[in-house]
């Protein structure tokens, strides 16, 4: 069996605690915030809005998607069944997507460079744990392989 440090987790947990923590920086650390010109400032409120409830729609039909075999952790549920219908179809990540789409939402509302910065560190973020995941994904399912190569992985048709 696979040895891990204790903070590390056999399952990734450290990675919900590291998502959890970057969640938290988009939404109540620091934004940066300074004033924008009025209508680039209306435009980004009307965006952040759009994008906000988009992400969180996106994320909650694709958690829908998975039903029973949610889990917060990168390592799938013994018990799990690859999906590949439903949003799963155009992104291997959706509920990531969405989480994505509505940090930056939120930064465009909130209008701060510091938020988009930490909207950025998202991205970088649910890349290197979905890598980790895809690994175990691949591992337990062979038909993962050419779902990779079919689906994007963060951003339908994009990346």
């Amino acid at each position: 069996m696979e040895r891990h440090p204790w903070w590390k987790g056999r399952r990734g947990e450290w990675y919900v605690g590291l998502q959890l923590l970057l969640c938290v920086l988009v939404v109540f650390g620091p934004t940066g915030a300074s004033a924008w010109p009025a209508p680039l400032a209306a435009v980004a409120r009307v965006l952040g809005i759009t994008l906000i409830a988009a992400g969180g729609l996106i994320a909650a039909a694709a958690a829908l998607n998975l039903g029973r075999h949610l889990t917060p952790l990168p390592h799938p549920k013994d018990s799990c069944e690859l999906v590949e219908h439903g949003l799963y179809a155009w992104v291997r990540h959706p509920i990531y997507c969405g989480i994505i789409l509505a940090a930056f939402g939120w930064a465009l509302y909130a209008q701060g460079w510091l938020s988009l910065l930490w909207a950025a560190l998202l991205v970088v973020f649910f890349d290197i744990k979905s890598r980790r995941e895809e690994a175990w994904l691949a591992a337990r399912f062979p038909a993962y392989a050419d779902y990779r190569r079919r689906v994007r992985k963060l951003i339908p048709f994009i990346y």
